[in-house]
C-alpha cells in the first residue's frame, strides 16, 4: 500500500507522515530531504545551483540512503547538515530543475517497490504514485505555517524573524505552483485537509481511520 501526502512548506505533513508510518507499521519517506541533500552535495561541490545540467547530473551521480531517521549521501550521514537554512533555500532551487526532479522520482519508486510506505512531498499523489491507494493534500494558514518554520528554528538554536520567514515561505509557495516541473496542487482524488487549527494528534488520527476505512470522509 501507498499513502501519499502532499502539501506547501509548513503544513504538517512531515510529521504526520512519519507518525503515520509509524502507527500503521510502514516505511516512511521523506522526500524533502532527498532535494536537501542534492542541495546539499552540490553546495559542497562548489556546483552554481542554477546551472541546471551539473545540478542534474549531480543528483543522478549522488547515492541517497535512508536508515531509520538519519539521512545518507555517498555513504556520509547528512541528517543535521541538510536542514541548515541555507541547505534549505537551495533545496527550494533545486527542486525546480526537471532533471533533478527526475531523478529523484526514479529513485522514490525504486524505494518504494514492493513496501507499504507513507511518502510526503509536493508531486508525490500527481507525478510519483499518480496510483496510490490513499492521498491527502495538506495546507494551512501561511501565518501559521511561518509561526511553525520560527520555532523549528528557535528549536535548533537558529533566531530569525516572523515577517522574514513569512515572506520566504509566500515566495516558496508561488514558486512550487508556478515552476514548469511538477507543480505543487492536489491530486484531484486527494482527500485535502487543512492543519491550521488542529493538533498533531488529531491529523494523525483522521489519517489512521481514512487509510483504514473507518472515516466518513
Amino acid at each position: 500500500m501507498i499513502v501519499t501526502i502532499d502539501g506547501p512548506a509548513g503544513s504538517g505533513k512531515s510529521t504526520a507522515a512519519r507518525r503515520l508510518a509509524e502507527r500503521l507499521g510502514f516505511h516512511y519517506l521523506d522526500t524533502g530531504a532527498m532535494y536537501r541533500a542534492v542541495a546539499l552535495a552540490c553546495l559542497r561541490e562548489g556546483i552554481e545551483l542554477a546551472d541546471d545540467a551539473k545540478v542534474a547530473a549531480a543528483a543522478r551521480r549522488i547515492e541517497i540512503s535512508f536508515s531509520a531517521a538519519r539521512v545518507s549521501v555517498d555513504g556520509i550521514d547528512v541528517t543535521a547538515a541538510i536542514r541548515t537554512p541555507e541547505v534549505t533555500h537551495g533545496a527550494s532551487i533545486v527542486a525546480l530543475n526537471a532533471g533533478v526532479r527526475e531523478a529523484m522520482g526514479l529513485l522514490q519508486r525504486k524505494l518504494a517497490a514492493g513496501k507499504q510506505i507513507v511518502c510526503e512531498g509536493r508531486d508525490q499523489g500527481t507525478v510519483v504514485f499518480p496510483h496510490a491507494d490513499h492521498k491527502f493534500y495538506f495546507n494551512a494558514d501561511a501565518t501559521e505555517r511561518a509561526r511553525r518554520r520560527l520555532h523549528e528554528l528557535a528549536d535548533q538554536g537558529d533566531a530569525a524573524a516572523l515577517d522574514e520567514i513569512l515572506a520566504q515561505i509566500r515566495k516558496r509557495d508561488e514558486r512550487d505552483a508556478q515552476r514548469s516541473e511538477a507543480p505543487l496542487r492536489a491530486a484531484v482524488d486527494a482527500v485535502h485537509l487543512d492543519t491550521s487549527r488542529k493538533s498533531a494528534d488529531e491529523v494523525l488520527e483522521l489519517l489512521v481511520d481514512t487509510v483504514r476505512g473507518t472515516s466518513g470522509e
